[in-house]
């Protein structure tokens, strides 16, 4: 065997065993079990590491999921900071690199620089958001609110992409306008949130109050019909408002799913990536003394990140084509060179074993968001978050007339 034919067998079995090394999921397993047990500063310890010693290709997921751990434990600068350098990173990697597109044609997806899902780019403005209001910072949430919506809309009339509005982002976009007394603006933005979210529950109460307010008779009226006696009095001189976000469950995880494509006249067998669920979200209850109100389902990323994968299905499916074409002309060069077909062939399996979908994803994320709101005199109140047996215990400063934004992880 020629020594031109043994370089390119050994580098098919190199990137075949590089295939296999370079998965971010298996690496950062630790960190998600210290993250999942509360214990965020082991999972910093951990997650640091990674940025230091990991491949370049996963950096923006490391960086993703550290500002997820450090949102999560309540260090919300901090947050700020890795999900700014994240959501640059990211914009720097829409600039496709050629060399990285071909090498990914020869070996698997996994070597391509992750760029994030659709809804990862937006969830990074949306944690953005909770963390500036949680900071007290309203234009700055706003800004990451208004980041989120317009993106949304871009990819919506321009790119003709299937998605709706994340009623997350405009719940909490309506939220800080009503804090900032821009009624109108509040109006349109809860608005919004009901129109993509309809079972909004007690959710809707300020919906009925600013449609009273703004003068708004008939919205007020079809409202009124629609959420038939819920309270919606106008906020007293003493009084302010809480709402309490729960990032609850664990978000979906991707994992390998086999289809069939056709390529000439023959059936390909192809594995793309398929987000499962990794445990529901379970119910959760706001207690302050002896009043109780259930959280309500405002999004559910498990439902959202199907929808932004499903959509991408097809030119998945079209690039796994082309790498077969690539490889198999890569097989042919090496069995016509060595003068053998049982090179070619195995020339082939070598570089088809390298081919693996991939499986990276956001995994810090949660499944929902779930969301309870409630007025309360002005001062400090005890408040307590129960879901799935846990108690998470919270003391929030309610001023009168304004809203604060807790927010609360749940796994």
């Amino acid at each position: 065997m020629g020594a031109r034919v043994r370089a390119v067998l050994a580098a098919a079995l190199g990137l075949a065993l590089s295939g296999c090394a370079s998965d971010y999921v298996a690496r950062t397993r630790d960190v998600r079990e210290a993250y999942q047990a509360y214990r965020h500063e082991q999972a910093l310890g951990l997650i640091e590491e990674e940025l230091q010693n990991g491949p370049q290709a996963d950096r923006l997921l490391a960086l993703m999921d550290k500002g997820m751990i450090l949102h999560s434990a309540g260090r919300y600068e901090e947050s700020i900071r890795a999900l700014a350098e994240a959501e640059q990173l990211a914009d720097s990697l829409e600039i496709v690199s050629v060399s990285e597109e071909a090498e990914t044609l020869l070996s698997n997806e996994r070597h391509r620089a992750y760029r994030g899902e659709d809804f990862e780019r937006l969830m990074i403005s949306t944690v953005q958001a909770l963390n500036y209001a949680r900071l007290g910072k309203d234009e700055d949430a706003l800004v990451e609110v208004r980041r989120v919506n317009e993106r949304i809309r871009k990819m919506i009339a321009e790119e003709k992409k299937p998605y709706e509005q994340l009623a997350i982002a405009r719940y909490l976009g309506g939220v800080i306008w009503e804090d900032q007394g821009e009624w109108d603006s509040a109006f349109i933005d809860y608005h919004e949130a009901l129109r993509i979210e309809p079972g909004l529950g007690h959710l809707a109460e300020p919906l009925l109050r600013l449609a009273k307010k703004t003068g708004r008779e008939e919205a007020h009226r079809e409202l009124s019909s629609r959420f038939p006696g819920l309270s919606h009095e106008p906020i007293g001189p003493e009084e302010g408002q809480v709402v309490v976000v729960i990032e609850a469950g664990l978000s979906p995880q991707k994992e390998p799913r086999s289809t069939e494509r056709r390529r000439g006249g023959e059936l390909e067998q192809l594995t793309v990536p398929h987000f499962r669920e990794r445990g529901g979200a379970k119910a959760a209850t706001v207690r302050v003394k002896e009043r109780a109100v259930e959280a309500v389902r405002v999004t559910s990323l498990e439902e959202v990140a199907k929808v932004h994968l499903d959509d991408r299905v097809d030119r998945i499916l079209a690039r796994q084509l082309a790498s077969i074409a690539v490889k198999a002309g890569v097989a042919a060069g090496a069995g016509a060179l060595a003068k053998n077909e049982k090179v070619g062939l195995l020339t082939f399996w070598l570089l088809n074993l390298a081919s693996q979908p991939d499986l990276r994803s956001w995994l810090s994320l949660p499944a929902e968001f779930r969301l309870a709101r409630l007025r309360l005199p002005a001062g400090v109140h005890s408040l307590a978050v129960e879901s799935g047996g846990k108690v998470t215990a919270q003391e929030v400063e309610v001023r009168a007339g304004r809203i604060a934004v807790v927010v609360v992880r749940s796994h």
